[in-house]
């Protein structure tokens, strides 16, 4: 009987532990990538930044945009996020990260708003980089430039990128609507 209660639990076990790197991605060492996207982040003490796939785009206090082109280094990933550090050490963040809202792997997520090689913003617009540059989306924008400005869309709320409006958190209780024309150019923002 002991034989059989322990080839159990080595079982259980091994099963335990299988599904921890396979539902909980780790990294092997640190990982150095390049923001494709603006990061709007909130900090209460100007060193830790959090940040969210809902892309808070105007929290409140303590608002911060880590802009697009950015190095960042992965120090921890997880189901529920990752952890990241400015590539010069001099400020940290965490991001919260929900894969069934977003209907993707985190895995996946980091592969669309960030890059293994540094990022650039050329073939974007004057009004683009404008919006990009001030962390907003403005009449004119293209998606690319939208995106670049504000992140990837919540899929919760916008479950299609050909979508004619993208929704974006403006906080926790709030959304900011951004809607296309016909050529995929920005004519309202609500």
């Amino acid at each position: 009987m002991f034989r059989t209660i322990s080839m159990k639990t080595m079982f259980l076990f091994s099963f335990f532990l299988v599904s921890l790197f396979v539902v909980q991605p780790a990294l092997a060492k640190d990982e150095v990538r390049y923001t494709k996207n603006n990061i709007h982040s909130q900090t209460r003490d100007g060193n830790t930044y959090k940040a969210s796939y809902a892309n808070y785009t105007a929290p409140g206090d303590g608002h911060l945009v880590i802009p697009a082109g950015s190095k960042i280094v992965l120090k921890k990933k997880n189901r529920k996020g990752f952890r990241f550090t400015f590539a010069d050490g001099s400020k940290k963040g965490v991001f919260e990260y929900h894969a069934p809202r977003m209907q993707m792997s985190i895995d996946e997520y980091l592969d669309i708003i960030t890059s293994a090689k540094p990022t650039s913003l050329s073939g974007l617009s004057k009004v683009d980089l404008k919006g990009v540059k001030s962390g907003k989306a403005l009449v004119g924008m293209s998606r690319k430039g939208v995106m670049a400005a504000l992140g990837y869309p919540a899929a919760h709320k916008t479950p299609s990128l050909e979508s004619s409006t993208w929704i974006y958190w403006a906080n926790r209780f709030r959304t900011v609507g951004v809607d296309f024309d016909a050529n995929g150019k920005v004519k309202k923002v609500r």
